[in-house]
This record gives C-alpha cells, sequence and structure tokens, in this order.
C-alpha cells in the first residue's frame, strides 16, 4: 500500500514578494496585497519602502501598501533643505533588496544613504551604480568605488537610455526596469556584455510589472533591425539583441496575491526523492515563471517520481542518477542539488555557475566543502561543480558550516534523510528567505 504523503505548505515566493511590495509602493493610492513572504529579505525591502515614503501595515495576512506620492523621496526631495540628512537605506544582509532598491530608490529625489552588514559591503555594485550615474545620479562613496556604503543624490532618471550587464546579477535589470516607469520621458535600457545570468528572475519584474500597469514593450534585433516580440515569448537575454523601452506611465495600485516560492519548495521536492516518504507540496504554480521552477525538471532528469496533481506536486522516493545540468538560469537551486547529487548513483556536473561566487558566500566553495563532508568527492572546475558521491556516513553526526547563507543551511538539512546527525552552526540564518522552515521540516524528519 502506498504510503501517505507529507503535507508541505510552500512559502509564499520571495522574488515576486520584493517586487509585488516594490510595485504597490511606488503605485498611485493603496493596493492589497496578500500572502506576501514575511522574512528578514523582506523586512529589508519593507524599511527601504518606507524611508522612500510608502506606507505598509499589516491587516490579518495581508499589508495594506499606501504608494508614494511622487515617488521616492530622499533627504532635501524638494530641494528646499539642503541640511536635511539622507534617508538611510538598510539593506542588512539582502542582495535583492540592495540592487533593486538603489536603482527604485535613485529614479526618485533626494540623497539616501545606501548601507548594509559588512558582508553586503563587499558584493560588488560597480556595474548598477555605473548605469545609475549615467542616467543622473551622484555617487559618494565611503569605502571603495562601486560598493557600498555611499551617498546616493539623485533628480530621477534625467536621461533616455542607458545600458546594463547581466553578467553579475539580473537584479540590475530588475532594479532598472522597476524605477523607469517613474521617469517625466521614455527610457530604453539596453542589455550588454557577454553573457546575461537569471533571465527567469527578470521574467518575474516584467510580469508584476504589467500586472502593476506599467508600460513598457521588449524588442529583439533580428537581422539588423529592432522588433517588438511579446515579452512572455522571450526565453533569455542575448546581449546586443534584447532591450527594453519603458514608457513614463507611474504604477496603477492593484489588489494582488503573492504565489508559492518554487526556490524554499526545492529542499522538500528534494526531500520526497531521497527521503522514505512522499512528499506533497502545496501552494506551487505549475506554470510559473519562477526559474526554480526548473528544480522539478532537474530532479526528474536525476529519476524521480514527479506528478502535478490537483492538491499540488507529489515527489515519492527515488533512486537518483546523477546529470549533467547547467544552471546558469536558476543559480539559488545549486545548493539543493549538489546535496541530491550526494544521494546519486552516478557523478553530478553543475555547470555555468561561475555568479555563485557573488552571493551571501561564495555559494560554489561552500556548496564544494559541505557536501564533501558527506564523503562525496568534490572538485570546482572552472565555473562547474563535480559531485562524484561517495558512501553516506548512516547513523554519525557532521558539523556543517552555514557562512550565514540561509540556502546553505536548508540544503545540507536534506542529509538527516540519510540517517545522519546534521548540525548546522548557525540555523537561524534560514530567517532571511524562510523563517518558519525547520518548522516544516520537522514534518519531514519528525
Amino acid at each position: 500500500m502506498t504510503q501517505e504523503p507529507i503535507i508541505i505548505n510552500a512559502p509564499a515566493s520571495k522574488s515576486l514578494s520584493h517586487r509585488t511590495l516594490i510595485a504597490a509602493a511606488l503605485a498611485n493610492g493603496v493596493s492589497e496585497v496578500s500572502s506576501a513572504l514575511d522574512s528578514d529579505d523582506l523586512t529589508r525591502t519593507r524599511g527601504c519602502l518606507e524611508a522612500c515614503g510608502a506606507k505598509i501595515e499589516p491587516k490579518g495576512d495581508k499589508l495594506i501598501v499606501t504608494g508614494m506620492e511622487a515617488g521616492p523621496a530622499g533627504g532635501n526631495a524638494d530641494g528646499k533643505n539642503k541640511h536635511e540628512e539622507p534617508h538611510e537605506l538598510f539593506m542588512h544582509e539582502s542582495g535583492t533588496t540592495c540592487r533593486i532598491m538603489t536603482a527604485v530608490a535613485a529614479a526618485g529625489k533626494g540623497t539616501f544613504n545606501v548601507h548594509g552588514a559588512p558582508r553586503m559591503h563587499e558584493r560588488p555594485m560597480g556595474e548598477l551604480t555605473a548605469a545609475l550615474s549615467k542616467l543622473g545620479t551622484k555617487f559618494e562613496y565611503q569605502g571603495n568605488e562601486g560598493f557600498l556604503p555611499f551617498i546616493m543624490t539623485s533628480k530621477g532618471y534625467t536621461k533616455k537610455s542607458v545600458d546594463i550587464t547581466l553578467e553579475e546579477s539580473s537584479q540590475y535589470l530588475s532594479g532598472l526596469l522597476l524605477g523607469a516607469p517613474l521617469a517625466d520621458h521614455e527610457i530604453t535600457i539596453n542589455v550588454v556584455g557577454k553573457k546575461a545570468v537569471s533571465w527567469p528572475y527578470v521574467a518575474l519584474t516584467l510580469r508584476i510589472m504589467e500586472d502593476f500597469k506599467a508600460g513598457f514593450r521588449v524588442e529583439l534585433k533580428k537581422k539588423g533591425k529592432w522588433e517588438e516580440v511579446p515579452w512572455r515569448s522571450v526565453k533569455g537575454a542575448t546581449p546586443g539583441e534584447i532591450r527594453f523601452i519603458v514608457q513614463p506611465t507611474g504604477y496603477d495600485a492593484t489588489d494582488y496575491r503573492v504565489e508559492g516560492d518554487w526556490s524554499n519548495a526545492s529542499y522538500f521536492l528534494a526531500a520526497g526523492a531521497v527521503g522514505k516518504r512522499p512528499v506533497l507540496i502545496k501552494g506551487l504554480a505549475a506554470d510559473s515563471l519562477q526559474g526554480d521552477r526548473a528544480i522539478m525538471d532537474i530532479l526528474g532528469q536525476m529519476g524521480a517520481k514527479i506528478n502535478v496533481t490537483f492538491d499540488g506536486i507529489l515527489v515519492e522516493p527515488s533512486n537518483l542518477r546523477g546529470v549533467t545540468v547547467d544552471m546558469n538560469r536558476c543559480p539559488d537551486l545549486v545548493p539543493t542539488v549538489s546535496a541530491a547529487a550526494a544521494f546519486a548513483s552516478t557523478p553530478t556536473i553543475i555547470e555555468n555557475v561561475a555568479h555563485l561566487r557573488i552571493k551571501e558566500t561564495d555559494r560554489l566553495a561552500a556548496c564544494a566543502d559541505e557536501v564533501a563532508r558527506t564523503q562525496a568527492i568534490t572538485e570546482i572546475e572552472g565555473d562547474s561543480l563535480i559531485v562524484r558521491p561517495g558512501r553516506l556516513p548512516k547513523g554519525h553526526a557532521i558539523d556543517f558550516k552555514t557562512y550565514g547563507d540561509h540556502r546553505m543551511a536548508m540544503s545540507m538539512s536534506l542529509f538527516q534523510l540519510a540517517g545522519i546527525e546534521v548540525n548546522l552552526d548557525n540555523p537561524s540564518c534560514v530567517g532571511k528567505s524562510f523563517p518558519g522552515f525547520f518548522d516544516e521540516w520537522n514534518k519531514i524528519v519528525g
């Protein structure tokens, strides 16, 4: 007889929660946002939006967002009080908040003091600050150029075009896209550089812009000429061959419900495959634009038994095999896949993930080092991670380092399903994106 599945409710999407709150805060009027994620990172985004002039009030499981009257306002926004202190944008350790909110605040007026936790000051911002400088924003760096902390002074996006690369992060483009509708003229954003990472996150940004009635169009270069295409038909960005034309429409207030998060559901999907009981995850959209929906395809390629049902996504215990997979578009899944790979019968090669080095930690090295504690052999080769599974040490205790990285803490927890006693040096770091993780995880291992 088939075992009854363990039922898990997926938390709200972190990526969509950020973007939804930002669009609502930039809109004219009041929006009701349902099921937004409550986590450390979202707290930072809310704090920045409130510092810029939005009002966000909880009401049950909803947030009532009153938009800014005239776009983000910093110190001396009206030009009449030169002695007013810059408004504080404290990012703590939220890279998403930092990259997107810096660009959004720059679309407003006034001065902003942009800073964060020590690790945030080590993460590069030069690509974005260079682009914002070309749009008219001025930066006074308090430390190294191209890095936080800095004082930012803006009069809005005063130029009509800007170039941005997606080599380090797609969030630079997302921030510019979200800020551009506040300009008083049309803005063209050109994607340049050698490669583009994490395109699905840009698609999420475009979806929220469309849902909040911001005007834009996407154009691809075909035979030397620019042609408008439906944005949902775009599956990736080729530098030099895609651009975005954003109209000065602003945003409309909209009531919105945030869908479930494929990134944070990935640990439970993997648990269904490597554990001893089926797992049913509710609240996920099987046709989601979230890039981390790819976990279903990756686990399927590894041999996991997965069924999309009316009740949710059902994953059953499976014998996994290794795969070779390009994870450029879904880097946040690498810790999950690297842990699952240690349960497989053959090696796994995770390709095209060099940008993991500038996450909350050097996540590429962290995955290699921590998975290796399970007697797997791991190797970093260029921009790839190779995991050669060994014999998992059932009955042993292993101390795992989290590096203060929420995704490392959650993914290493999978090894409990191999009968390993998992000791994490900082389990509370899951609060960054999923404060209730261990409550749900106890359903799996309890």
